[in-house]
């Protein structure tokens, strides 16, 4: 019954009306409920190089968790919605995500799902693929997972469509070896490659020749990670829960605009307070803020465990105008002013 079918479809789906190509959708759902997985792969085949195909039962097969069965409509099928790509990337395994990675045109919305949920082999078609379209979170994403891996590294970069700042993020994290391969492949890119090598050299100069001090390398750390992105709640509440006090300070002191020294002599004369502020003031949310006391604060006998309870409410209530108003003042002068803004 499949075969006589999809015969019929295909000798006169150009003579079809909308209402007969529904009805024969309509039987075709019916049958793959009910037919083995080498009869919906036959199905899948037939249907998929039809522009008119019925939509219901090309959704169906797309979704089937048998690969066979989804690989030609999901690679191939120009029919099928873009709804029913984004939902099969969404829940299906890796070999779907390939399929769908292989097809002659992607959309912004497919790829970020699949550079997000892909591994290495959908992330390497995908990049790949020159009918693909990548949002600049998209990019981002590939950017990122790329770190270590040379040849999606590689492939990013020699697209054509990379915006050429994302592109000298891109240069910035990748080895040598990335750099010479894409300079050698691509001699336009030469001048760009050039450029953030020597913004790199410079950076390093400069560091090498600022006088050395107890921040220093924390400094250089958190620079980075901020540079990159990467200086977020969850690398604070990692720093603190290490115990890596100087990268904590560094990076409390990069947010605010404070200095390290104004920031550890804080921590030693008014902790809670000052933590409270500078929490409110750079926006970090509450659990971060509870690490930073319990790990930093509570176990360093800066203040006791008790006050954890306190601490939660004095933040709730304390206003951001007022924290960034005593932020304000730490830059400026010496003084207490955290204790004062969350009374």
């Amino acid at each position: 019954m499949v075969r006589h079918l999809s015969d019929l479809l295909v000798a006169n789906v150009d003579r079809y009306s909308d209402d007969e190509i529904t009805l024969l959708d309509d039987v075709f759902l019916r049958l793959v409920a009910t037919i083995e997985e080498t009869a919906r792969t036959l199905l899948a085949e037939r249907l998929a190089p039809l522009s008119r195909a019925p939509r219901a039962v090309l959704r169906a097969l797309a979704c089937d968790d048998a690969i066979s069965v989804a690989y030609p409509v999901l690679a191939k099928s120009d029919a099928i919605d873009e709804f029913s790509l984004i939902e099969c990337a969404r829940t299906k395994g890796q070999a779907h995500m390939l399929a769908i990675s292989r097809r002659a045109h992607l959309t912004e919305a497919v790829t970020d799902i699949l550079v997000d949920r892909g591994d290495k082999s959908v992330l390497l078609s995908t990049a790949q693929n020159a009918g693909a379209r990548f949002s600049d979170m998209g990019f981002g994403i590939l950017i990122n997972r790329s770190h270590d891996d040379d040849q999606l590294a590689t492939s990013v970069g020699s697209r054509p469509d990379i915006p050429e700042h994302t592109l000298a993020k891109l240069i910035e994290a990748a080895s040598a070896t990335v750099r010479e391969r894409l300079a050698a492949e691509h001699p336009h890119l030469r001048h760009v490659i050039d450029s953030v090598v020597a913004e790199i050299n410079e950076r390093i100069q400069n560091r090498a020749t600022e006088p050395s001090g107890k921040y220093a390398a924390a400094l250089v750390l958190v620079e980075s990670l901020n540079k990159s992105g990467k200086l977020n709640p969850a690398k604070l509440e990692a720093f603190a829960t290490a115990n890596r006090l100087d990268d904590t300070v560094a990076a409390l002191a990069l947010m605010s605009g404070l200095t390290p020294e104004i920031v550890e002599a804080r921590f030693n004369e008014e902790f809670v307070p000052f933590i409270l502020v500078l929490a409110k003031a750079i926006g970090l949310p509450w659990l971060t803020t509870r690490i930073i006391i319990l790990m930093l604060g509570v176990r360093h006998r800066r203040c006791e465990e008790q006050d954890l309870d306190t601490a939660l409410i004095r933040f709730q209530q304390l206003d951001r105008g007022a924290a960034l108003d005593a932020l304000s003042g730490y830059r400026g002068q010496d003084g207490n002013f955290a204790e004062a803004a969350v009374h």
